[in-house]
């Protein structure tokens, strides 16, 4: 025991040498930090952030995946970095990615292909498609937050990614250079960023149709006019673990995505008729569960869920005379001539009953999806009958929803849909206080 403290303490002494922080001459540290994100609403769908990489600072535009392992980046395309360090086989930095493959390269050594150093996997989540890469560390720089403003700027020294190459851009929205993980593992962003800072292991995402926000740390959180989200104004259930992987790649490892446990689904507050050992983690192969994604643009069910969930939605549209019309794709359920409210189309509330006894309200604004003046569309489509997971939550039902990750406590908070509180996630305020 002894010598395992021992070497423990090894290991996090060389980590906290390596993941360092650099400040401004103040010593600024900051409380919060924030991201601003918008959506690639012409083609895509994707979630799309801008960060500051290398020396001298590179802008970079990066697809959100709240799901994925690390920060990785196209280095095959120009990457001119005089603070770029390639991590070597058997360091520290390897044994933080629990990668122990060596990489080997048959070119002249430049940023992505260099001899003896750490070879991660960087997976493209849109297309479902990894490759081999190299893990490195270079200087990163994101703006500090008070959970209300963007502050100065602050850099992370030596920050971990992974370089791949420009095939895995494949699906991306145009002109973005990689994807951002903010999975549950410590090579991604909330883990990297709350080690460097020395701040809470939570972070917050707020999507929108224009503009929201990734805010890195605890609150309160504020959106004008003046409405503050903290632990008081949120509703907690368990962020549960699911023991394998749903992605193409690192099968092998637990999942780094965030599951919830839904128990019971109802529409307009009658029970959906399911088969609900489908809304539970296979512990044998890591099937079913319901997981949170913001590279899905809508909600995936599985087959015999998505009929049961249409079924009664469509009885209980009838149930108020809305008029169905023909579908669009990739929707199946489309209405014309309904009529609106505060919280989105009048349509029948879709309710998911979680875990502590609490429930995830799906209103009009997040369930119906506007084809035009006339047509709305249920934002819900079909995963066929072998899905891994039974429910993924996709972007277009988190939107206007501020939903907090709680690495350390394994919890999810969320606010239900923010319209209630007559504020939306693009009411973050974006004017700098520095």
């Amino acid at each position: 025991m002894a010598k395992y403290n021992f070497q423990h303490f090894i290991t996090t002494l060389l980590l906290f040498f390596f993941i360092s922080p650099t400040f401004s001459k103040q010593s600024f540290r900051p409380k919060a930090l924030v991201l601003p994100v918008t959506k690639d609403v012409a083609t895509t769908n994707q979630y799309k952030a801008q960060i500051n990489q290398r020396t001298p600072l590179v802008p970079l535009n990066i697809i959100v995946d709240l799901g994925g392992l690390f920060l990785w980046v196209d280095c095959e395309n120009q990457y001119i970095s005089s603070t770029y360090r390639p991590a070597r086989c058997r360091s520290a930095q390897c044994s933080l990615a629990k990668f122990d493959d060596c990489g080997v390269c048959f070119s002249s050594p430049k940023p992505g292909c260099n001899n003896n150093t750490c070879s991660v996997a960087p997976g493209n989540s849109v297309t479902q498609s990894a490759m081999s890469g190299e893990l490195a560390e270079d200087i990163l720089s994101i703006q500090s937050s008070n959970g209300f403003n963007p502050g100065q700027n602050v850099m992370v020294s030596r920050f971990l990614f992974s370089c791949a190459r420009t095939f895995l851009l494949e699906g991306l929205a145009s002109g973005a250079s990689g994807m951002a993980g903010l999975g549950r593992n410590k090579l991604a962003l909330p883990s990297q960023l709350a080690s460097a800072f020395s701040f809470a292991k939570k972070f917050a995402i707020c999507l929108s149709s224009s503009k929201g926000v990734v805010l890195f740390g605890d609150g309160p959180y504020g959106f004008l006019p003046n409405v503050v989200f903290d632990s008081k104004s949120l509703t907690y259930t368990p962020l549960l673990i699911n023991p394998f992987s749903t992605a193409a790649f690192a099968k092998s490892e637990p999942s780094a995505e965030y599951f919830i446990g839904v128990k019971t689904i109802k529409i307009d507050g009658k029970v959906v008729s399911l088969d609900t050992s489908l809304l539970s983690i296979d512990s044998s192969n890591g099937a079913g569960g319901t997981k949170i994604s913001t590279v899905d643009p809508y909600t995936v069910l599985e087959a015999s869920i998505y009929k049961a969930v249409t079924d009664a939605f469509v009885k209980a549209s009838a149930a108020r005379n809305i008029k169905r019309v023909d579908s669009v794709a990739p929707f199946e359920f489309c209405y014309t001539n309904v009529t609106g409210t505060r919280l989105g189309a009048d349509v029948p509330t879709i309710e998911l009953y979680l875990q502590n006894n609490v429930i995830w309200r799906i209103f009009g604004a997040n369930s119906m999806v506007n084809i035009n003046d006339e047509v709305l569309c249920l934002g819900f489509v079909i995963g066929g009958e072998n899905t891994w997971a039974s429910i993924v939550i996709g972007g277009y039902q988190l939107e206007n929803n501020l939903l907090q990750f709680d690495l350390a406590a394994s919890k999810l908070g969320f606010s239900s849909l923010l319209f209630g509180r007559q504020t939306t996630c693009s009411n973050f305020n974006f004017t700098s206080t520095a």
